[in-house]
């Protein structure tokens, strides 16, 4: 890399884009949710190889950021998966333990604040409205879809402000 000239930034959410939580996804749904139970089964997911595969394409060219609606109290295992499963090295960028806003709120203001003046070239997430909001704020975003649809994971995301 050149001296003085910054690298643009891809920029990767983590569950339904990398991680595969489907095995986990029943402890969010219907009326009573366990979301200790939803993060503890996280170290378990299996790794969606078409996100890893665009993340390690990706690092060639970009810095890699991870946004994430996951808890800060997560960041040790998060990075542990993302090393067993050859995820390239980045800023992760998490919610705080009192953070419920929906994640079309909260995801791109992590963003904002983690660029300090970098440009993004790409963002990679499976909420539609996440991606929605990405658009809005002017970044190119590539939707998710390798992993499927989960309402319940929808819900979690936009009412219960969790992941």
């Amino acid at each position: 890399m050149r001296t003085g000239v910054t690298r643009l930034v891809a920029v990767f959410d983590i569950d339904g884009v990398l991680a595969d939580v489907r095995h986990r996804v029943h402890h969010v749904e219907g009326r009573r949710r366990d979301w200790t139970a939803f993060f503890a089964a996280a170290p378990y997911d299996t790794p969606l190889a078409e996100g890893v595969a665009l993340a390690v394409e990706s690092a060639k060219e970009c810095d890699v950021l991870y946004v994430t609606g996951r808890p800060e109290q997560c960041r040790t295992a998060t990075l542990q998966w993302f090393e067993r499963h050859g995820l390239p090295p980045g800023e992760l960028c998490m919610r705080s333990a009192r953070d419920r806003r929906p994640a079309r709120v909260a995801k791109p203001e992590m963003l904002a604040r983690a660029l300090r003046g970098r440009i993004v070239a790409l963002v990679v997430d499976d909420d539609e409205q996440v991606c929605r909001a990405y658009e809005q704020a002017g970044f190119r975003v590539l939707r998710a879809t390798w992993m499927g649809a989960s309402p319940a994971l929808e819900r979690a995301q936009e009412q219960d402000g969790r992941t």
